[in-house]
């Protein structure tokens, strides 16, 4: 086997990880900044070359409680004490039993819950599916357009944009199908989306076939546009006309980002199913189904699990996180956050320099997005702007993320545990970059 000419010694540079990042791995791995981090606290970062960077991306929703948050560093640093892993499925431990008790407690709803854990979102909504289908003996799924589900086969065919989730990667799980998401700044109601589920139920689909429908009620890659609350009571009206299972996908609005611990409590209805994970490891690698036990009982024993699913240093991550959010009031946190944040944004639409150029800003807690456009026109997305603009932030030390199925969304995703002075800091890099940009972006 030849030997690696390449030293081991860390390089000091940004620009010397990056060469090193493009020989070893794929470039199917996207890496949106050559910015290659050595250390962070809280909400910021600072790389390699000790630039210090703001971070409004919150490693995409997974750090609601911030980088390294005290208590689940001491309780991950209290769990490796004690084991680092021996698989559920051969010797069980309390920490899982622990986290599964707390979010049957805390998940939406007066039915009695059960939990099992899993390592990435697209496992939770592959396996949300799968104990559809067991409880149903169907085989259909409706999801939405825009929606973001995962990269694995089955969540990428709930998954409602093609590039660059789909292209290439051949035929996919059949037996899904796709509805409009309601989007009223793009003409598309809550009226809308119910009538063309209605002729997909009378013309193309019987409901008999229909094992589950999943729906975010903020959608995150899709734009951060928000269900109405009466367009998620009538899923939930027809689902139980139906028998269909109602799969929530929290993955990325749950755990205090949207001023509620899960964002379909804005809607007051209950789940069936409910997908939860980023944020709710406050930075290590945990997923979860919550949903009714009938429901979860479904399948047979064995037939759920994963090696690695709901690792006890995760589970001992989790419970602090549940801890750090209830003590902190993350949630009354998320509402001040977003409006300050909100405050902000609309100060910069009142720029004329750059009011045209911003189309809508949007959110529920502090779960919030801009949308820039050519000219305040809906229908003229400018996602070149919206590139050149996250690059440019980062130029000056500002870490935000774009999103949408045009890739003209700029989305917001601080730690909740953000101060006020350092969001202020943040908008402020934010508007030197934009009014720079303003004039460099290519007209419509």
């Amino acid at each position: 086997m030849p030997q690696s000419t390449v030293s081991s010694d860390s390089p000091d540079k940004n620009a010397d990880w990056q060469a090193r990042r493009q020989a070893a791995i794929p470039r199917g791995v996207y890496t949106m900044l050559p910015v290659f981090v050595a250390r962070a606290e809280n909400s910021e970062l600072w790389d390699v070359e000790g630039k210090r960077y703001i971070d409004f991306a919150s490693g995409i929703a997974v750090l609601n409680t911030g980088h390294l948050h005290p208590r689940v560093k001491a309780a991950v640093a209290a769990q490796l004490e004690k084991f680092s892993h021996t698989c559920f499925q051969i010797n069980p431990y309390p920490e899982y039993v622990q986290l599964a008790e707390r979010l049957n407690d805390l998940a939406p709803g007066t039915t009695p819950k059960k939990t099992i854990f899993f390592n990435s979102g697209a496992e939770a909504v592959e396996n949300a599916v799968k104990i559809a289908r067991a409880h149903t003996r169907r085989n259909g799924v409706i999801a939405f357009s825009g929606g973001f589900h995962g990269r694995t086969m089955m969540a990428m065919s709930l998954t409602g944009k093609v590039l660059p989730y789909k292209a290439g990667f051949g035929t996919l799980p059949g037996e899904v199908y796709h509805l409009p998401y309601p989007v009223a700044y793009h003409g598309v109601s809550a009226e809308h989306t119910l009538a063309a589920l209605d002729t997909l139920l009378h013309a193309d689909l019987d409901p008999s076939q229909i094992a589950a429908m999943v729906i975010e009620p903020v959608q995150g890659e899709g734009g951060f546009y928000i269900a109405p609350p009466e367009f998620l009571q009538a899923l939930r009206a027809i689902c139980d006309q139906h028998g269909i299972v109602l799969i929530i996908d929290e993955v990325q609005s749950g755990f205090a980002r949207t001023g509620k611990l899960f964002a379909i409590e804005h809607a007051g209805i209950e789940p069936d199913l409910m997908t939860v994970a980023k944020s709710m490891g406050g930075g290590f690698p945990i997923s979860g189904v919550i949903g009714k036990a009938e429901i979860m009982d479904a399948p047979m024993p064995g037939g759920l699990g994963g090696t690695y699913a709901g690792s006890p240093i995760a589970c001992a991550a989790a419970l602090a996180v549940l801890d750090v959010i209830a003590d902190e009031q993350l949630c009354a946190r998320a509402d001040h956050v977003g409006a300050l944040l909100r405050g902000l944004l609309e100060d910069l639409r009142n720029d004329s320099r750059l009011q045209p150029l911003i189309g809508e800003i949007r959110g529920v807690g502090a779960m919030v997005a801009m949308e820039l456009v050519h000219n305040g026109d809906a229908t003229k997305p400018n996602a070149a702007l919206t590139k050149l603009l996250v690059h440019a932030c980062a130029q000056r030390g500002l870490v935000v993320l774009a999103c949408g199925v045009r890739s003209n969304v700029i989305r917001f995703l601080m730690p909740l545990t953000i101060s006020d002075e350092l969001l202020r800091e943040g908008i402020g890099i934010l508007r030197e970059a934009f009014i720079e940009q303003s004039t460099l972006a290519p007209a419509a």
